[in-house]
């Protein structure tokens, strides 16, 4: 039995070299790749003072840094304790860089329920479509991070995380509500 025949992907072409065509995972021209550089990018010149960044105890902070309508970068610090809560980011990909402090991601991973990862200084994650998370300063020091959403935020989702009735240690998602994100509202 032969192996399936599957469509081959139109080369881009960069100076002589072919460089095959990413697959378009939203509807927008950029990969996690480009968010992930993006945000780094700007996180530099955030940690060389070209942005100001305000930490306020109360609530997190944030600042829109650009928009384009094809992208949203944020600009949001983390005072102790702060949390944004379970959520997707609707039909948008994102990626987020730790310009100073510790950020904690709670994400989930399927049945197994959530996994947790510690993201310091200087490190990114993306997030593709379907992306549920959470993201917390549970250090005693604040943090800043620079996030970039494609296309901008329209909505998102939050969810509470159940137990499966019958399983041991299966959970699902139960999705709370859903808000929908006017262009240029706060991320959380």
């Amino acid at each position: 039995m032969s192996a399936p025949v599957r469509a081959s992907r139109p080369a881009r072409l960069t100076g002589a070299r072919p460089v095959p065509a990413r697959p378009v995972v939203a509807p927008t021209p950029y990969g996690l790749d480009d968010l992930l550089d993006l945000t780094r990018e700007i996180a530099a010149e955030v940690r060389a003072g070209r942005h100001e960044v305000v930490v306020d105890p109360e609530r997190r902070w944030y600042k829109l840094l650009r928009s384009d309508g094809l992208l949203d970068v944020w600009l949001i610090s983390w005072a102790t304790e702060q949390i944004a809560e379970l959520h997707d980011h609707a039909g948008s990909i994102g990626a987020l860089t730790v310009v100073s402090g510790t950020l904690t991601e709670r994400r989930w991973s399927g049945p197994s329920g959530l996994r947790t990862r510690s993201l310091r200084h200087g490190r990114g994650a993306g997030f593709p479509l379907g992306h549920v998370h959470d993201v917390a300063n549970t250090a005693d020091e604040a943090a800043v991070s620079v996030h970039a959403y494609s296309p901008p935020l329209s909505a998102m989702s939050y969810y509470d995380v159940e137990d499966v009735a019958g399983t041991t240690g299966h959970h699902r998602l139960r999705r709370t509500r859903t808000e929908l994100v006017q262009p240029g509202q706060g991320v959380g």
